[in-house]
């Protein structure tokens, strides 16, 4: 090397014992002159609250000190709560886009700004339940980009036949040595048969960044090759799926309708059974037995747009009483339930998903249909353990020490949960990890 440049380099260096230059503290926020409701099932208290960076430092009926400099916000007697949260959510699932996800230029740039929306929405924390979204989560929480902090699942683990197999019927299947289908070589769903197959095809996921894994355990709506009363997965094979994920410190989630496709979920150790509209009433007692969460729907007819022969399925999945009648039976045991939508061709416009969080009031008292969006959800997220990106500090609340993800609701969402579907004009301020993304109150 030569001298010189060595030399030039070290001309550079700071000086031993010489002042450095000081970091700029971290951004402060206070948001005074609120009723909080802290997400945790408490009635509204009058409160002010402190944020410093990303996270919650302060929450007192008195006054707080702010250093100069700081952002303050006079939230005017609104109500502050945490962000909602949805635990079924597709990233991906946007119109004009497959739901599981896409890697074409036009879709990823859609699915960013869907990702926005949702946010705007109020949804400051989503579960994907399957799709190709790793890379879109690490720009969200890059700040690359604005969307809700993601815990993935990556792609959902299928049978032959199962819930997420796009192959046509007239090709050789994988387990046969046919060729993997598009949306799996995009890492979009993954079709294994066998133990040592799902055992791979799980740890791959695991190996990507999911926060948890997802399994195809029954028929589903939307596609093709796999009636919705027929059971997906041997016990040993899902057996397989849940160790492997218990090795990694997190848990499975699986789509399942049926009773018999729930119990044998819930004999191999799944914790969350996603839809369960056929439950019954022996399962639901099973899954308070195994300390299992249902994590429901509340879908009414046409907030999806499905096709005549997806809509008989629906209408199938729907069995006795769909939603409003495995939701009865849950509560009757005691089973704890998530709160998710599952909705896919999205537009800007879309509300569904706001409008679906209010029809839980028909069973629930209104401020625990919020403790179910805000911290409920976040129980059930927190199951991931250390596969959570988050897990530095709690979510779906508003105490000290929490991540600052907060709403300001124009009157009271306790009286009147319908408050949540306009959200353009009920969600005042708008903050998500310390970043105000909306506010509309004066100083």
């Amino acid at each position: 090397m030569d001298r010189r440049n060595v030399l030039a380099g070290l001309g550079s260096l700071p000086l031993i014992g010489a002042a450095q230059p000081q970091a700029a503290p971290p951004p402060t926020l206070l948001i005074r002159n609120v009723h909080l409701f802290d997400g945790t099932g408490s009635p509204r208290q009058p409160r002010n609250v402190r944020v410093t960076g990303n996270r919650i430092d302060a929450v007192s009926s008195g006054d707080i000190a702010i250093p100069a400099g700081a952002t303050v916000i006079d939230g005017a007697g609104n109500t502050l709560i945490p962000g909602l949260t949805d635990a079924h959510w597709h990233m991906g699932a946007v119109k004009g886009v497959p739901w599981m996800g896409t890697d074409d230029a036009v879709g990823i740039a859609t699915i960013f700004k869907d990702a926005e929306f949702q946010l705007m929405r109020g949804f400051t924390t989503v579960r994907d339940t399957a799709g190709a979204v790793f890379g879109i989560k690490a720009a969200i929480d890059r700040g690359i980009m604005p969307g809700p902090r993601c815990f993935p699942s990556g792609a959902a683990i299928s049978q032959t036949s199962g819930h997420a197999d796009t192959h046509p019927a007239s090709e050789i299947p994988v387990a046969l040595g046919g060729e993997p289908s598009a949306l799996a070589m995009r890492g979009m769903t993954a079709v294994a048969d066998g133990v040592p197959a799902v055992l791979a095809a799980t740890r791959l996921q695991l190996k990507r960044g999911a926060s948890q894994i997802k399994i195809m355990a029954g028929g589903g709506v939307t596609t093709d090759y796999d009636p919705i009363d027929v059971v997906q997965y041997t016990p040993e094979e899902l057996r397989a799926i849940v160790q492997a994920a218990t090795d990694w410190g997190t848990y499975a989630c699986a789509h399942a309708y049926t009773p018999a496709a729930i119990r044998r979920c819930l004999e191999a150790g799944v914790i969350s059974i996603e839809h369960g509209h056929s439950l019954d009433d022996a399962t639901a007692a099973l899954m308070a037995a195994k300390g299992a969460w249902l994590s429901t729907q509340p879908f009414e007819r046409g907030d999806n747009i499905l096709t005549e022969e997806q809509r008989a399925k629906a209408e199938e999945s729907i069995g006795a009483g769909g939603w409003q009648a495995s939701t009865r039976l849950a509560k009757k045991h005691g089973v704890r339930i998530a709160f998710g939508t599952d909705l896919f061709a999205r537009t800007r416009e879309s509300r569904t998903e706001n409008a679906m969080l209010p029809r839980l009031g028909a069973f629930f008292p209104n401020a625990e249909v919020l403790r179910m969006a805000t911290s409920g959800n976040c129980e059930l997220f927190a199951r991931s353990g250390k596969r959570s990106t988050y897990r530095a500090a709690p979510l779906g609340v508003v105490k000290e020490g929490a991540w600052a993800d907060m709403l300001l609701v124009r009157g009271n969402p306790l009286d009147d949960l319908r408050l949540l579907e306009d959200y353009a004009r009920n969600l005042l301020v708008i903050v998500k990890d310390g970043v105000v993304h909306k506010n509309v109150m004066s100083a």
